[in-house]
C-alpha cells in the first residue's frame, strides 16, 4: 500500500467515527476536520476504498449509507451534479427570471433546480417548499427566505424525503409558483422521474401551485423514465437551455418550448451562492 492509499483509508475511518458520533455532517465541516480539501473528500468517497462503502455523499453532507441500498443507487445524486452543469444551469437561470418578490415557491428536488435556487434575485422576501436536502441547504443560505421542507423517510439516492400526509400538506399551501425537474421528457408520454415515491408529491404541487414550469436540460428529451407524473400540458412552459437540435424544437413546436439565450451560458459570477458551494 502507498503513502496517499494509507493516508486516504484512515481519512475515510477518521470521517466514519464522525459521522457515526454525529449521524451527518456538512462536507465543508468534515473536511475542515480532516484538514483536506472537500474535492479530495469526494474523491475519497467516490473511490473503491472498503471504508467508503459505508459512506453516502447527499446534498453537500457525508452520511451513514443505507445497507439495503446498492451501492450504484447510493451516489445518484452526488454522480449526476456534474453533468451537463452548464445546460442546467442555463435553464434554471432562465426560469428563475419569473420569480417575484413575496411568491411560494414550490421547487422540486434533483441536480438542475439547485441552479435555481442560486439564481434566486437576492434580498426578495420568497417561501420555498421543498423535499429536497441540497434545495433546503441553498434556500437556507439566503436572507428574507422562509423554508417550507417537507418531511418524513430520507431517501438516500435522491436526498429527498416522503411522507404519505406530505400531498395533503402541499394542497394547504399557497404556493404561486411550481418548478419542477424530471429525467424524461417526452412529447406525447410526458414528464418521468427514477423514483415512484416523488410521483404524489410532484403532482400534489402541480394541483397546489398557480403557475407550474418544467425545467431541464436539453439531454432530458426524448427519454422515459420509469415514473411518469405528467403529461406536458400539465405545465406553462417546459423551460430548457439552448442546445435542442432542430429535430427536437420541431417535437415540441405544439408545446410550450422555452429556451433560454445563450448567454446564461456564462460562469457563476463572483459572490454567488451554487450548488457545489453547500
Amino acid at each position: 500500500m502507498d503513502a496517499s492509499t494509507a493516508r486516504r483509508d484512515r481519512r475515510l475511518l477518521t470521517l466514519g467515527r464522525l459521522v457515526q458520533a454525529e449521524g451527518a455532517l456538512r462536507l465543508t465541516d468534515a473536511a475542515r476536520a480532516l484538514e483536506v480539501s472537500p474535492m479530495t473528500l469526494r474523491r475519497d468517497l467516490a473511490g473503491d476504498a472498503a471504508a467508503a462503502r459505508d459512506l453516502a455523499l447527499l446534498g453537500g453532507h457525508v452520511t451513514r449509507a443505507s445497507s439495503a441500498a446498492p451501492r450504484a443507487a447510493r451516489y445518484v445524486l452526488d454522480r449526476e451534479q456534474g453533468s451537463a452543469a452548464y445546460a442546467k444551469r442555463a435553464a434554471a437561470r432562465h426560469a428563475a427570471r419569473l420569480v417575484r418578490e413575496g411568491d411560494t415557491l414550490f421547487i422540486d428536488c434533483g441536480t438542475t433546480l439547485p441552479h435555481l435556487v442560486a439564481a434566486l434575485p437576492a434580498g426578495i422576501a420568497l417561501t420555498v417548499v421543498c423535499y429536497a436536502l441540497n434545495i433546503a441547504n441553498l434556500a437556507c443560505q439566503r436572507p428574507n427566505t422562509q423554508i417550507v421542507l417537507l418531511g418524513g423517510l430520507f431517501h438516500p439516492s435522491s436526498a429527498t424525503f416522503s411522507d404519505e400526509d406530505a400531498p395533503r400538506q402541499l394542497r394547504r399551501l399557497g404556493i404561486t409558483r411550481g418548478f419542477f425537474s424530471a429525467g424524461g421528457v417526452e412529447p406525447a408520454r410526458g414528464a418521468s422521474c427514477w423514483n415512484f415515491h416523488e410521483v404524489p408529491i410532484k403532482q400534489a404541487a402541480l394541483a397546489a401551485a398557480q403557475h407550474c414550469h418544467l425545467v431541464v436540460d436539453h439531454s432530458k428529451f426524448g427519454r422515459a423514465k420509469p415514473a411518469f407524473f405528467a403529461p406536458l400540458s400539465a405545465f406553462e412552459s417546459v423551460i430548457c437551455d439552448a442546445a435542442p437540435d432542430a429535430a427536437t424544437r420541431a417535437a415540441f413546436a405544439t408545446l410550450p418550448l422555452d429556451v433560454a439565450p445563450r448567454q446564461t451560458w456564462a460562469r457563476p459570477r463572483r459572490g454567488e451562492i451554487t450548488p457545489t458551494e453547500e
